[in-house]
Protein backbone atom coordinates (compact mmCIF):
# COMPACT_ATOMS: atom_id res chain seq x y z
CA UNK A 1 0.00 0.00 0.00
CA UNK A 2 1.46 3.18 -0.99
CA UNK A 3 1.82 6.03 2.25
CA UNK A 4 -1.13 8.38 -0.05
CA UNK A 5 -3.58 4.99 0.14
CA UNK A 6 -2.51 4.22 3.66
CA UNK A 7 -3.16 7.80 4.81
CA UNK A 8 -6.23 8.23 3.40
CA UNK A 9 -7.48 4.74 4.92
CA UNK A 10 -6.62 6.21 8.09
CA UNK A 11 -8.68 9.20 7.76
CA UNK A 12 -11.42 6.76 6.57
CA UNK A 13 -11.02 4.68 9.82
CA UNK A 14 -10.87 7.64 12.14
CA UNK A 15 -13.40 9.66 10.64
CA UNK A 16 -15.36 6.49 11.05
CA UNK A 17 -14.95 5.44 14.66
CA UNK A 18 -14.42 9.00 15.85
CA UNK A 19 -10.62 8.65 17.45
CA UNK A 20 -7.99 5.31 16.94
CA UNK A 21 -4.93 5.21 18.74
CA UNK A 22 -1.32 5.11 17.04
CA UNK A 23 -0.85 1.47 17.96
CA UNK A 24 -4.36 0.34 16.74
CA UNK A 25 -3.59 2.01 13.61
CA UNK A 26 0.24 0.52 13.49
CA UNK A 27 -1.50 -2.52 13.94
CA UNK A 28 -4.20 -2.50 11.15
CA UNK A 29 -2.05 -1.51 8.44
CA UNK A 30 1.27 -3.34 9.24
CA UNK A 31 3.68 -0.50 9.97
CA UNK A 32 5.93 0.61 12.13
CA UNK A 33 4.57 3.34 14.85
CA UNK A 34 6.65 5.90 13.75
CA UNK A 35 5.15 5.67 10.06
CA UNK A 36 1.80 6.26 11.50
CA UNK A 37 2.79 9.54 13.74
CA UNK A 38 3.81 10.43 10.05
CA UNK A 39 1.01 9.89 8.31
CA UNK A 40 -1.13 11.57 10.98
CA UNK A 41 0.76 14.76 11.48
CA UNK A 42 0.16 14.90 7.26
CA UNK A 43 -3.29 14.34 7.81
CA UNK A 44 -3.14 17.12 10.71
CA UNK A 45 -1.48 19.37 8.28
CA UNK A 46 -4.08 18.82 5.48
CA UNK A 47 -6.93 19.67 7.99
CA UNK A 48 -8.41 16.02 7.41
CA UNK A 49 -7.77 15.08 11.23
CA UNK A 50 -6.55 16.21 14.52
CA UNK A 51 -3.48 14.34 16.22
CA UNK A 52 -4.30 13.97 20.00
CA UNK A 53 -2.34 12.58 22.58
CA UNK A 54 -1.47 8.72 21.33
CA UNK A 55 -3.64 8.85 18.39
CA UNK A 56 -6.04 11.20 16.50
CA UNK A 57 -9.39 11.86 15.91
CA UNK A 58 -11.49 13.38 13.40
CA UNK A 59 -11.04 17.24 12.81
CA UNK A 60 -14.39 18.02 13.87
CA UNK A 61 -14.09 16.57 17.31
CA UNK A 62 -11.93 19.93 18.15
CA UNK A 63 -14.44 22.47 18.29
CA UNK A 64 -15.55 25.64 20.55
CA UNK A 65 -19.38 25.73 19.59
CA UNK A 66 -20.91 23.54 22.24
CA UNK A 67 -24.04 21.35 22.03
CA UNK A 68 -26.85 22.14 23.90
CA UNK A 69 -28.35 20.10 26.63
CA UNK A 70 -30.96 18.70 24.73
CA UNK A 71 -28.91 17.64 21.87
CA UNK A 72 -25.78 16.23 24.25
CA UNK A 73 -29.00 14.34 26.05
CA UNK A 74 -29.88 12.41 23.02
CA UNK A 75 -25.52 11.38 22.42
CA UNK A 76 -25.02 7.99 23.29
CA UNK A 77 -27.42 7.69 25.46
CA UNK A 78 -27.61 3.96 25.98
CA UNK A 79 -23.89 4.63 27.30
CA UNK A 80 -24.75 7.18 29.46
CA UNK A 81 -27.29 4.82 31.29
CA UNK A 82 -25.11 2.32 31.65
CA UNK A 83 -22.35 4.46 33.26
CA UNK A 84 -24.97 6.16 35.55
CA UNK A 85 -25.58 2.43 36.88
CA UNK A 86 -22.19 1.89 37.39
CA UNK A 87 -21.98 4.75 38.74
CA UNK A 88 -24.33 4.24 41.81
CA UNK A 89 -21.95 1.79 43.54
CA UNK A 90 -19.83 4.49 44.44
CA UNK A 91 -22.06 6.53 46.52
CA UNK A 92 -21.22 6.57 49.74
CA UNK A 93 -22.55 5.74 53.37
CA UNK A 94 -25.64 7.86 55.03
CA UNK A 95 -24.38 11.37 56.27
CA UNK A 96 -21.95 11.78 53.03
CA UNK A 97 -21.33 14.71 50.80
CA UNK A 98 -21.52 14.09 47.17
CA UNK A 99 -21.56 16.61 44.11
CA UNK A 100 -22.63 16.33 41.10
CA UNK A 101 -21.62 18.39 38.03
CA UNK A 102 -23.91 19.69 35.47
CA UNK A 103 -24.05 17.50 32.52
CA UNK A 104 -26.43 14.48 30.84
CA UNK A 105 -24.31 12.07 32.54
CA UNK A 106 -24.59 13.62 35.38
CA UNK A 107 -28.03 14.15 35.17
CA UNK A 108 -28.93 9.84 34.56
CA UNK A 109 -26.09 9.39 37.90
CA UNK A 110 -28.49 11.98 39.89
CA UNK A 111 -31.75 9.95 38.60
CA UNK A 112 -30.17 6.48 39.54
CA UNK A 113 -29.17 8.02 42.94
CA UNK A 114 -30.08 5.68 46.14
CA UNK A 115 -32.72 6.21 47.94
CA UNK A 116 -31.52 4.19 50.66
CA UNK A 117 -29.46 6.20 52.56
CA UNK A 118 -29.72 10.41 53.62
CA UNK A 119 -27.07 11.95 51.56
CA UNK A 120 -26.35 15.56 51.27
CA UNK A 121 -26.03 16.41 47.40
CA UNK A 122 -24.33 19.86 45.89
CA UNK A 123 -25.02 20.70 42.39
CA UNK A 124 -24.57 23.60 40.01
CA UNK A 125 -27.37 21.86 37.90
CA UNK A 126 -30.66 23.59 36.90
CA UNK A 127 -31.99 20.27 35.73
CA UNK A 128 -30.48 17.80 38.68
CA UNK A 129 -32.04 20.27 41.22
CA UNK A 130 -35.58 19.38 39.71
CA UNK A 131 -34.93 16.47 39.94
CA UNK A 132 -33.45 15.70 43.24
CA UNK A 133 -36.07 18.19 45.03
CA UNK A 134 -38.47 15.71 45.63
CA UNK A 135 -36.23 13.12 47.03
CA UNK A 136 -36.96 12.60 50.80
CA UNK A 137 -33.21 11.34 51.69
CA UNK A 138 -31.62 14.06 49.51
CA UNK A 139 -30.38 17.17 51.38
CA UNK A 140 -30.34 19.77 48.53
CA UNK A 141 -27.45 22.70 48.27
CA UNK A 142 -28.06 24.37 44.90
CA UNK A 143 -25.12 26.69 43.73
CA UNK A 144 -26.19 30.37 43.10
CA UNK A 145 -24.67 32.01 40.27
CA UNK A 146 -25.71 33.21 36.29
CA UNK A 147 -27.29 30.53 34.69
CA UNK A 148 -25.41 29.24 31.11
CA UNK A 149 -28.21 28.61 29.35
CA UNK A 150 -26.41 25.75 26.76
CA UNK A 151 -25.88 23.75 29.84
CA UNK A 152 -27.88 24.81 32.41
CA UNK A 153 -25.53 25.47 35.01
CA UNK A 154 -24.63 28.66 37.14
CA UNK A 155 -20.90 29.69 36.16
CA UNK A 156 -19.58 32.66 38.03
CA UNK A 157 -17.43 34.37 40.93
CA UNK A 158 -21.19 33.48 43.11
CA UNK A 159 -20.61 30.51 42.26
CA UNK A 160 -16.96 29.69 43.07
CA UNK A 161 -17.26 31.72 46.54
CA UNK A 162 -19.45 28.95 47.47
CA UNK A 163 -17.06 26.18 46.42
CA UNK A 164 -14.13 27.17 48.07
CA UNK A 165 -15.55 27.04 50.90
CA UNK A 166 -16.50 23.27 50.39
CA UNK A 167 -15.11 20.28 51.19
CA UNK A 168 -17.17 16.90 49.95
CA UNK A 169 -16.39 13.33 49.88
CA UNK A 170 -16.85 12.84 46.89
CA UNK A 171 -17.73 14.71 43.25
CA UNK A 172 -18.91 13.10 40.24
CA UNK A 173 -17.48 15.14 37.12
CA UNK A 174 -18.11 15.62 33.58
CA UNK A 175 -15.88 16.46 30.82
CA UNK A 176 -15.79 17.15 27.18
CA UNK A 177 -11.68 15.92 26.73
CA UNK A 178 -9.96 13.82 28.56
CA UNK A 179 -6.30 12.62 27.57
CA UNK A 180 -3.27 12.31 30.03
CA UNK A 181 -1.15 15.51 28.22
CA UNK A 182 -4.28 17.75 28.63
CA UNK A 183 -6.10 16.37 31.40
CA UNK A 184 -9.38 17.04 31.82
CA UNK A 185 -11.13 19.82 29.29
CA UNK A 186 -13.72 22.24 28.12
CA UNK A 187 -14.60 24.43 25.73
CA UNK A 188 -16.10 27.17 28.47
CA UNK A 189 -13.56 29.42 30.41
CA UNK A 190 -16.55 30.16 33.40
CA UNK A 191 -17.78 26.14 32.79
CA UNK A 192 -13.67 25.02 33.02
CA UNK A 193 -13.38 27.69 36.33
CA UNK A 194 -16.07 25.82 38.18
CA UNK A 195 -15.12 22.23 37.69
CA UNK A 196 -11.63 23.11 38.06
CA UNK A 197 -13.01 23.94 42.06
CA UNK A 198 -15.38 20.95 42.10
CA UNK A 199 -12.79 19.02 41.54
CA UNK A 200 -10.27 21.20 44.21
CA UNK A 201 -13.03 20.27 46.96
CA UNK A 202 -13.93 16.68 46.95
CA UNK A 203 -11.66 14.03 48.49
CA UNK A 204 -12.45 11.80 45.81
CA UNK A 205 -13.15 12.35 42.03
CA UNK A 206 -15.22 10.45 40.15
CA UNK A 207 -15.28 11.24 35.91
CA UNK A 208 -18.16 9.67 34.36
CA UNK A 209 -17.57 10.35 30.71
CA UNK A 210 -18.55 7.82 27.57
CA UNK A 211 -15.11 6.80 25.29
CA UNK A 212 -15.93 9.34 22.74
CA UNK A 213 -14.30 11.69 25.18
CA UNK A 214 -11.14 9.88 25.55
CA UNK A 215 -8.42 11.58 23.25
CA UNK A 216 -10.31 14.64 22.91
CA UNK A 217 -8.61 17.70 23.97
CA UNK A 218 -10.74 20.91 24.35
CA UNK A 219 -9.49 24.41 24.54
CA UNK A 220 -9.19 25.02 28.65
CA UNK A 221 -7.95 22.40 30.72
CA UNK A 222 -9.86 22.39 34.04
CA UNK A 223 -8.32 19.43 35.80
CA UNK A 224 -4.54 17.44 35.63
CA UNK A 225 -4.93 13.50 35.02
CA UNK A 226 -3.69 13.37 38.41
CA UNK A 227 -6.37 14.74 40.21
CA UNK A 228 -8.83 11.64 38.64
CA UNK A 229 -9.40 8.80 40.80
CA UNK A 230 -11.96 6.55 39.01
CA UNK A 231 -12.96 7.06 34.95
CA UNK A 232 -16.64 5.42 35.03
CA UNK A 233 -16.64 5.14 30.72
CA UNK A 234 -18.08 2.45 27.92
CA UNK A 235 -16.60 -0.57 27.18
CA UNK A 236 -15.71 1.03 23.82
CA UNK A 237 -12.63 2.09 25.33
CA UNK A 238 -9.59 0.84 23.37
CA UNK A 239 -7.20 -1.09 25.43
CA UNK A 240 -4.04 1.29 24.68
CA UNK A 241 -5.87 3.66 26.50
CA UNK A 242 -7.41 2.10 29.63
CA UNK A 243 -3.96 0.43 29.90
CA UNK A 244 -2.16 3.85 30.10
CA UNK A 245 -4.81 5.48 32.61
CA UNK A 246 -4.88 2.65 34.71
CA UNK A 247 -1.08 3.05 34.57
CA UNK A 248 -1.28 6.42 35.68
CA UNK A 249 -3.28 5.25 39.30
CA UNK A 250 -7.06 5.69 37.50
CA UNK A 251 -9.31 3.56 38.76
CA UNK A 252 -11.18 2.26 34.74
CA UNK A 253 -15.05 0.86 35.12
CA UNK A 254 -16.39 0.14 32.19
CA UNK A 255 -20.32 0.52 32.48
CA UNK A 256 -22.11 -2.38 31.04
CA UNK A 257 -19.31 -5.02 31.00
CA UNK A 258 -20.40 -8.69 31.86
CA UNK A 259 -19.04 -10.07 35.08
Amino acid sequence: MYAEERQQAIASLVIRQGRASVAELAQAYEVTTETVRRDLAALDKAGVVRRVHGGAVPARALHLVEQDVSERDTTRADRKDAIAAAATDFFPLSGSTVLLDAGTTTSRIAAAIPTDRELVVVTNSVPIAARLSAVPSVALHLLGGRVRGVTQAAVGEATLAVLDSLRVDIAFIGTNGITPRHGLSTPDPDEAAVKRAMVKCANYVVVASDSSKIGREELISFAPISSVDALITDTEITDADRAELTGLGIEIVLAGEQA
